[in-house]
Order: C-alpha cells, then sequence, then structure tokens
C-alpha cells in the first residue's frame, strides 16, 4: 500500500493583493511548499464561479455553470505581462484591505471591470488558440456566455423573470440577443479563455513538481445557472420553470432545523434516457483540469432528499437517486477514473453498498468520531476502526478548525477526546497537533489536512459552517505564514509516517536518501 498525504487548501484562500486568492505567484509558491514538504496531493473546492443571489451566498457549490471557471482566479499580474493591463490601473483598485477576508461586493464591483478593459484591449479574436478554445468548447461555452450577458442585460435578474420569448429559448430570441449583446458574449468567453489558460498552467507546474490536484464536483448545480437555462428538462421544474422540489438535508449534528440548499434536483429518468451524457460531460470535463475528483454528496446518487418548493427541511423525503448506474456509464466512456467519495452524514446500508461496489474509498472525519452516543466499537471515525481504503481528514472545509472545535464541546466530551488520545486537557492550545499526527498515524492510504490546522488556527478561519448560509467562503491565508518552521515541521509528520511523496525532487534529494 502506498500511504499518501495532501493539504486541502482552496485556491480562494490563497494570499494576494487583489482581494482573492487566484493563479499568481502565490499559487506557484504554495505548490513549492507543497512538494518542499513532502506533500502528495493538493485538494481545492470547486473551481466554478459562485452565484451572488441569494441562497447562494458566493458558495463554490452553487455556480453560474458546472463548467465554468471563476473569473476572479485570473491573475491581474499575467494581464499586465500580456499587456492588457498596466500597473497603475491595477494599484488603483480597492479589492478590500481585510488581508483575513474576502471583500465579494468590491470584488464584483473593481475587479470585472478591470477584466472588461484587459478584454477591450486583447483582440483576442486574431489569436488561434482562443478561437481552437471556443471551437473545441462550444458545447458549453456559448450557452454559458450568452447567460451570463443576459443576465448583466436584464440586470441581475434570475432566468425565468427575463422576457418570455428568451427564458424559454426560443431560437429566434437567441439569435436576436447573439447579435445585441457580441461583445458581452465575447468577454465572457474572453475571461474563460484566460482562466483555462492559466489554470492549466498552474496545474501543469503542480503535475512537474509531482504534485496532484484533488478536485470537488457539486452534486448539484444552482438554480441560476446556465445548465438549468439551457437544459430545463433535465431538472425538476414545472411548465413555468419554477422549482417543484429543492435540494437540502433532514436534521442532523450540523443544522438542527435540517438545510435547505435551494438547488435544483434533477429528472433522473430524463438523464438515465440518454446515458447520463450532461453528466458524462461534467464528469469528462473536471477529469481533465484536475488528477482526482472529490464527489460531493455521494449518498445523493443514492438517495436524495426532496423538500418541496416553498416548505421547510422537514417537510423533506428521501427519493430515490440513479445509484451505480451513474458510474456504471462513466467507466463505458472513460475507463478507470480515480475518485474520492463524499459519504458523509446519515448513511443506511444502501448507502455503504453502493460505495463497497463502486471501489472507491471514502472520506473519514475525526471530528465525527467523538459522539458519547456511539461505542468505540461501532464508530466508523475513530483511529483504531479506520481501514486502509479511505482518506482520512481531521476535518473538512464544513469543519471549524480543531483547535475552534474542540474549544466548542462540552467539558464532558473534551475529557472523552483527552482520554482517547491518552493527552491532558492541559494540552487543549496543541489539540489540532493531536488530531493530525492521529490523521497521519492512521492505517488509511490518504491523508489530507486542512492547512489551518497544521497552523493551528482556530474558528476564526473557518471556510464554511454549514448551518449559517452567511459569512462563509471569507478566509484568507495571510502572507508570510508559511515559514519555514512549519514547511519542516509537516514535512518531518510526513516522514515519520511513511506518507513522503517519493516521485518530488525535494524528497530525493533530502540528506536521509544518500
Amino acid at each position: 500500500m502506498s500511504r499518501t498525504a495532501g493539504i486541502l487548501m482552496p485556491v480562494s484562500s490563497l494570499p494576494s493583493k487583489y482581494g482573492i486568492g487566484c493563479f499568481d505567484e502565490a499559487a506557484y509558491q504554495f505548490v513549492d511548499f507543497l512538494e518542499r514538504s513532502g506533500q502528495t496531493y493538493w485538494q481545492i473546492l470547486p473551481l466554478n464561479p459562485p452565484n451572488h443571489m441569494p441562497l447562494a451566498y458566493d458558495s463554490p457549490y452553487q455556480g453560474f455553470s458546472a463548467f465554468a471557471g471563476n473569473p476572479f482566479y485570473i491573475s491581474l499580474d499575467a494581464l499586465e505581462k500580456e499587456g492588457l493591463l498596466t500597473r497603475e490601473e491595477i494599484d488603483a483598485e480597492d479589492f478590500g484591505i481585510d488581508p483575513d477576508r474576502i471583500d465579494y461586493e468590491k470584488l464584483n464591483a473593481r475587479r470585472l471591470p478591470l477584466l472588461r478593459k484587459a478584454y477591450e484591449r486583447s483582440e483576442i479574436y486574431k489569436r488561434e488558440d482562443y478561437q481552437e478554445f471556443t471551437r473545441n468548447n462550444g458545447w458549453w461555452l456559448d450557452d454559458y456566455a450568452l447567460f451570463m450577458a443576459l443576465k448583466d442585460f436584464f440586470g441581475g435578474k434570475e432566468w425565468p423573470e427575463w422576457p418570455h420569448d428568451i427564458s424559454h429559448r426560443w431560437q429566434n430570441a437567441i439569435d436576436y440577443y447573439n447579435r445585441e449583446l457580441y461583445f458581452d458574449i465575447e468577454f465572457h468567453k474572453f475571461l474563460q479563455f484566460e482562466f483555462d489558460q492559466q489554470w492549466r498552467a498552474l496545474k501543469a507546474y503542480a503535475n512537474g513538481k509531482k504534485i496532484q490536484i484533488i478536485g470537488d464536483i457539486p452534486i448539484y448545480v444552482s438554480f441560476d445557472s446556465a445548465d438549468v437555462w439551457a437544459h430545463p428538462d433535465m431538472f425538476q421544474l414545472d411548465e413555468d420553470n419554477h422549482q417543484t422540489a429543492v435540494a437540502g438535508c433532514p436534521p442532523d449534528d450540523f443544522a438542527v432545523d435540517g438545510q435547505i440548499w435551494g438547488t435544483p434536483l434533477y429528472r433522473w429518468d430524463k438523464h438515465m434516457e440518454d446515458g447520463f451524457g450532461w453528466w458524462m460531460a461534467r464528469l469528462w470535463y473536471n477529469f481533465e483540469q484536475c488528477d482526482l475528483l472529490r464527489i460531493d454528496h455521494f449518498r445523493g446518487l443514492d438517495e436524495y432528499f426532496a423538500i418541496p418548493a416553498g416548505k421547510g427541511a422537514k417537510d423533506g423525503k428521501w427519493m430515490k437517486g440513479p445509484g451505480m448506474a451513474l458510474f456504471h456509464q462513466m467507466a463505458r466512456n472513460m475507463g478507470y477514473k480515480p475518485v474520492i467519495v463524499e459519504d458523509l452524514g446519515y448513511m443506511t446500508e444502501s448507502v455503504r453498498q453502493m460505495v463497497r461496489e463502486s471501489g472507491y474509498p471514502n472520506m473519514k472525519v475525526l471530528q465525527f468520531a467523538f459522539d458519547p452516543d456511539d461505542t468505540h466499537a461501532l464508530n466508523d471515525y475513530l483511529i483504531h476502526n479506520i481501514p486502509e481504503h479511505c482518506v482520512v481528514y481531521p476535518g473538512t472545509h464544513d469543519n471549524d478548525p480543531v483547535n475552534g472545535w474542540f474549544a466548542s464541546l462540552k467539558p464532558e466530551i473534551q475529557q472523552m477526546i483527552c482520554d482517547y488520545f491518552g493527552v491532558k486537557m492541559s494540552d487543549a492550545p496543541h489539540m489540532h497537533e493531536v488530531f493530525v499526527r492521529a490523521a497521519m498515524i492512521s492505517r488509511a492510504e490518504t491523508c489530507v489536512i486542512q492547512l489551518q490546522d497544521h497552523l493551528g488556527l482556530g474558528s476564526e478561519a473557518r471556510i464554511n459552517n454549514p448551518a449559517h448560509q452567511e459569512d462563509n467562503w471569507f478566509w484568507r491565508l495571510r502572507p508570510g505564514m508559511l515559514t519555514k518552521k512549519v514547511e519542516e515541521k509537516i514535512f518531518g509528520l510526513t516522514r515519520s509516517y511513511g506518507r513522503l511523496n517519493w516521485e518530488a525532487e525535494s524528497v530525493k534529494n533530502y540528506p536521509f536518501k544518500k
């Protein structure tokens, strides 16, 4: 068994002078940090452009498209090098002054006009690589670019509120708006071209350093998205394009009233009729962008929680999903592809059977191990119960960093944790080290650690709280936090527990190899 390790770090959380992490020098420096730390994987969150509408709250799991990339990740420095922006123009903009938080309002107000200026200077239509990109990606890009141009034209309204002819995609209306909004459409195509060029360059650099990218594919898409507008028959909508039911989950430890995600549910019968064509295209495209894929909310493919539109989560019920039929089709179309399944939450025997049948490694989150109602013989997340064929995490982006989480627990649960690991309550400030070491030492073939847990940060560095829709996705890493001392500490842990990336040059050339 090959034992490996990686770090979970959203692109958006990378340090940057421009308000949000992007594909600039800091991203390349982070890859170097991963390589020198002996890591094999960089796990990211979805790269899609987040929807800014209510119930989305800039979540990367509710994007304007399942295929498009977030234009905020485009490096402004790279555009300067291309001669499309000047240093003075970039430095004159205010993208937010707080180095710890992303200011999405300022990004929308400041970043997009600057990108538009770059487009207007680009003469992009003359470039053969751009023409090739638009030809090869027209099957999703044409709908997406027109959708985004229409949203701007209609003042940001959701697509069912547009005039009937274009919301229902009458061909004469599509032809009309393609002419009238030509330059706006081309602007969004330009953004996707720049995103694609820069991301592929960064991924190639990472792969050259023997770092693999673990991508993340949300099970659902935003209702207000190019995907639903272009394929309404694939989703549970009525004849007026209103949702009849929405996705969410029942009450659990994260949210006592359950969660309403607001995303549309699939009409799985329609997807199955054409051999899951849209899903196959989506999976293929994501595998083009990343080396492995984490499939979010895997259990929703076995059974999904349907909440009647306008009702609460407690009114929802479980419905049958496509099950293994989707993955059998993927195997026929693409052969074997490396997947990590997110099977967290309420589990049933049918979900467990689907995980076993798929053969994919599933996720084990150590923070879920300490339920006083579970016995040590039954809890799947306790270290001594974790098998080899899985991916272990102290916590994910949906969890509080370990230090913040531990501080929030009742004293009796804190004591239970201390007793399990053989540490004292006085060790609480270093609980992140206990959990990181436990994950590293486990039998799991892959271990992924949130960067915040390596750094010993607390609740101030939480990325997402599923129980609260607002005030998420803001955390940023401060420049200078990834010191040589941090790097050496991670390398030492990774080495001690047999998880070093032996393909990386920094590991090959390390003195202990000689």
